[in-house]
């Protein structure tokens, strides 16, 4: 079924992404939701890796521009929905896909600065950008958010920041769909496992000093579905669905997108 977010007008927040071998997530969703009819504003912290994901969707026939922001400045995060009505008249869909992780540690390790940064950028920020879109949403009488989280809001040890700043996004998405059902804003969550995408292979590797062949093969072996990661794509799909009207009766869930690493783990 095509035209599945047909003529809406979709924010996707993190659309850029390092450079490697795959695809990310917010470049995925980005092209995804583009070729099923949405006109997309991508956005990154920098701004030639979004234009670069512009150019992919106009190779494609897809209608999308990009905008340079960085969501831990409240004025970039209102600029962001400034600029999507301003471009394409309404804010439909928003999807929070930022997220860092360098330098975090578990409890006895962890650095307070690193600590302050992951969370700002990947709760706070999310937070912000969700600020921004509510009051546009409720005025046009409905919208839908999507947040990227993570199955280390629910495991973990070893990572403290990002666990913890994962099961915000979780509660946050929670609370945001609570509070605004009677304005018929819906607020949902991806919580993904293993992705094979650069920021997670590549940026491993990167950090370990170890081929990004051997980061790949140790990631695909704890993956309980069929030994290997999923990928953008796997994520793009889950976000298109909970952002479409195929969806406008699911608000507040958390969905796992990880292959059975959630039912091991418990």
């Amino acid at each position: 079924m095509a035209g599945r977010v047909e003529g809406k007008t979709v924010v996707v927040v993190g659309a850029g992404q390092t450079p490697g071998e795959t695809v990310g997530n917010g470049r995925a969703m980005a092209v995804l939701f583009a070729r099923e009819g949405a006109r997309v504003l991508c956005v990154d912290r920098v701004a030639e890796r979004a234009q670069e994901t512009v150019e992919l969707i106009a190779e494609q026939g897809g209608t999308a521009s990009s905008l340079g922001a960085d969501i831990v400045k409240g004025a970039d995060c209102a600029r962001i929905v400034e600029e999507a009505k301003a471009r394409y008249g309404r804010l439909d869909i928003l999807i929070n896909n930022v997220g860092i992780g360098g330098g975090d540690a578990p409890a006895h390790r962890l650095e307070e600065a690193a600590f302050d940064r992951i969370v700002a950028v990947n709760l706070k920020g999310m937070w912000m950008t969700i600020k921004a879109a509510i009051p546009v949403m409720r005025e046009q009488g409905g919208g839908s958010i999507v947040n990227i989280s993570s199955l280390a809001a629910r495991a973990g040890g070893i990572q403290l920041a990002y666990e913890v700043s994962k099961a915000g996004v979780n509660r946050l998405t929670t609370s945001v769909a609570q509070s605004n059902a009677r304005y018929g804003v819906r607020c949902n969550a991806i919580m993904m496992g293993y992705m094979d995408t650069p920021m997670a292979v590549s940026g491993i590797a990167t950090a370990t000093g170890r081929p990004t062949s051997e980061v790949r093969a140790e990631r695909d072996a704890r993956v309980p579905l069929g030994g290997k990661m999923g990928d953008g794509w796997d994520t793009a799909y889950a976000a298109l669905f909970l952002a479409s009207d195929e969806a406008k009766f699911i608000s507040g869930a958390i969905l796992p997108v990880d292959g059975g690493m959630g039912i091991r783990i418990g």
